[in-house]
C-alpha cells in the first residue's frame, strides 16, 4: 500500500486524511483481514507526513480494532472494517422502524453509528466535523426541508445519502427523500368520500413546535378548497373546541393522544362523530383507537434503500412514495 500526499479534502486535517485513506483501502478491498502496513517510518517517507501523524493514525485505528500490532509483525489488518455514520433528526417509533430494516439488510460486518441531532444546527455540525475521515458511508437526516446544509459538502458527495428531506442543489449527491406537498393532497384525493361526512377538517400544527415541512399547510388547503370543506389551523388541540362532525389532521402523536382522550371523555365515536387522520405511521397506530388513519411512507422500504446504497454504493435520487393507510378513525 502506497499512500500519497495530497491535498487536504473538505477541510480534514493531515491525520483524518490518513485514517480516512487507510479505512478507504480496506473498505474497497484494497487491503484484508491480516495484511501488513507499512512502517511508521516507511508510511511517513513515502505518503510525506510526519512520524508523529502516522503513529497517531496507527493508534487511532487500534483504538477502533481495525488495526493490530505485534513486536514482530509491526501494524496490520485487523479485520474488514465497514463503518456506516447514521444521522438522524430525533428518535422515534417510525425512525427505530427504519433503522432496524437498516441494520437487518446489512452483513454483520457492518457497524453502524447512529447518533441524532435534534434540529440544533450546532450539534449538527459538530457531529459532522468530527465523524470526517472516520467512515465508510455517510447517511444524514438534514435540518433544513429545502437545502442541504452546507457543512455536509465537506462529505464526499459518492459517500453521502442525504435522507428524509432537503433535496440538494446539484445532481452531485445521493438523495431518499419525502414528498410533503402534492404527495398529501393525491392521497386526501383518494379518500375524499371519506371527509364529505365532516363539516370541518381542523389541522394541529406549529411551525414552532414541530419540524414538520410546512407544505403540508398549503396542501391541506388546497384539497378543503377542491371539496368545499371547511378548513382551519390550530397550533395547539383545545379539547373545549372538540365537537361532532370535525376531522382532525394531526402531526404529532402527543397531539393525537390528546384528541383520542377528548372524544372517549366526550363519548364522540372515532371515524364516525369524529374523525382523525395523522402523520407517519407506527405499529401502535395500527391497533389504537381502532386503527388510526394515517398518512406515511413505508419506513422499512427506506431502511432497505439505505441499506443497498450503503453496501453498492449506486447513485440514487428518489423521492419515496407516500400512501394513505386507511383505518377506523377516519
Amino acid at each position: 500500500m502506497k499512500l500519497q500526499s495530497t491535498q487536504i479534502a473538505g477541510g480534514q486535517t493531515k491525520l483524518q486524511q490518513l485514517v480516512h485513506s487507510i479505512t478507504e483501502a480496506i473498505a474497497k478491498g484494497e487491503l484484508k483481514a491480516g495484511d501488513p502496513l507499512p512502517s511508521v517510518n516507511q508510511l511517513s517517507s513515502e505518503s510525506g507526513f510526519s512520524r508523529d501523524t502516522v503513529f497517531k493514525a496507527y493508534n487511532i485505528l487500534k483504538q477502533r480494532s481495525v488495526v493490530e500490532s505485534a513486536p514482530t509483525k509491526g501494524y496490520f489488518v485487523a479485520n474488514e472494517s465497514y463503518r456506516v455514520f447514521v444521522l438522524l433528526d430525533d428518535f422515534s417509533a417510525f425512525k427505530e422502524q427504519l433503522y432496524q430494516s437498516l441494520r437487518q439488510n446489512l452483513p454483520e460486518s457492518y457497524a453502524v453509528d447512529l447518533l441524532f441531532h435534534h434540529y440544533n444546527r450546532e450539534v449538527f455540525t459538530q457531529l459532522i466535523e468530527s465523524s470526517l475521515g472516520r467512515y465508510s458511508m455517510y447517511v444524514v437526516m438534514n435540518i433544513d426541508h429545502q437545502s442541504m446544509e452546507p457543512i455536509l459538502n465537506k462529505i464526499d458527495s459518492n459517500k453521502l445519502l442525504l435522507l428524509d428531506m432537503g433535496k440538494p442543489a446539484n445532481d452531485k449527491v445521493n438523495y431518499l427523500l419525502q414528498d410533503f406537498g402534492e404527495s398529501v393532497i393525491h392521497c386526501l384525493d383518494e379518500q375524499a368520500d371519506r371527509f364529505r361526512k365532516y363539516n370541518e377538517l381542523v389541522l394541529v400544527y406549529s411551525e414552532k413546535d414541530t419540524p414538520h415541512p410546512g407544505e403540508v399547510v398549503p396542501a391541506i388547503q388546497s384539497f378543503c378548497k377542491k371539496h368545499s370543506i371547511i378548513f382551519s389551523r390550530v397550533s395547539r388541540f383545545d379539547s373545549s373546541k372538540l365537537k361532532s362532525g370535525q376531522a382532525y389532521f394531526v402531526i404529532r402523536d402527543s397531539d393525537l393522544v390528546e384528541v383520542i382522550k377528548s372524544c372517549r371523555s366526550n363519548q364522540l365515536e372515532l371515524g364516525k362523530q369524529v374523525g382523525i387522520i395523522s402523520y407517519n405511521d407506527t405499529p401502535m397506530k395500527e391497533i389504537v383507537g381502532g386503527g388510526i388513519t394515517v398518512i406515511s411512507t413505508d419506513f422499512e422500504e427506506m431502511g432497505r434503500e439505505v441499506a443497498t446504497f450503503v453496501q453498492h454504493k449506486h447513485k440514487i435520487g428518489k423521492v419515496l412514495s407516500t400512501s394513505l393507510i386507511l383505518r377506523d378513525s377516519l
